[in-house]
């Protein structure tokens, strides 16, 4: 029987932190002992331009290696981008959306037409507030951490420390910790 593997896709635009986030996604999942993938497609390398990052994560080894074409969960790091077909590509109604937006679960599934589970979390608004700074990706590590289990909080904490202490110091990492607690606490979902 093969190996159930939970898979993510990425939605973002070059610069915005999907390919770090996945990155630190895939780490935390490995120190939790998970077999892990993570990558990102490129279109045009500019930044701004739209690009995708994947992540397979699995209690056994993975031998797929291809971009993700049925996700378990798509994340949306930027709500423009919820008009390309691209988005909802190889879905199903099992299928998780969760997307960095002001804007309602509603608004979301109006303009996705999306049937299933959406969750909204204003990550770039707590980025600001908590980092100085619109980068969203720790904000979202909370949210998927929250909707869907597939990692534990408290990695993504150990993770942060050891990517940050070092290069930026305790007031960075607490804030990114902040920002990542609180994706978790205010992202709202409806089915």
């Amino acid at each position: 029987m093969p190996a159930k593997i939970f898979e993510i896709r990425w939605h973002g635009r070059a610069g915005q932190g999907a390919k770090s986030a996945s990155q630190m996604l895939a780490e935390a999942a490995l120190d939790m002992g998970k077999y892990v993938q993570a990558f990102p497609e490129y279109g045009a390398e500019r930044t701004g331009a739209p690009m995708k990052a994947f992540n397979r994560i699995s209690d056994e080894p993975i031998l797929l290696h291809s971009s993700v074409e049925k996700p378990h969960l798509v994340v949306v790091i930027d709500d423009t981008l919820l008009g390309n077909p691209d988005i909802l590509a190889g879905t199903t109604p099992e299928t998780i959306l969760i997307v960095n937006t002001v804007r309602s679960t509603e608004w979301v599934r109006a303009k996705t037409g999306f049937q299933g589970k959406i969750c909204v979390v204003k990550a770039t608004d707590i980025a600001l507030e908590e980092l100085g700074r619109g980068t969203p990706n720790t904000v979202m590590l909370g949210a998927i951490a929250r909707v869907t289990g597939v990692i534990d909080l408290k990695y993504v904490e150990d993770k942060i420390r050891d990517m940050f202490l070092k290069k930026f110091g305790e007031e960075v990492v607490n804030k990114n910790i902040r920002a990542l607690h609180r994706g978790y606490e205010e992202v709202t979902c409806s089915a």
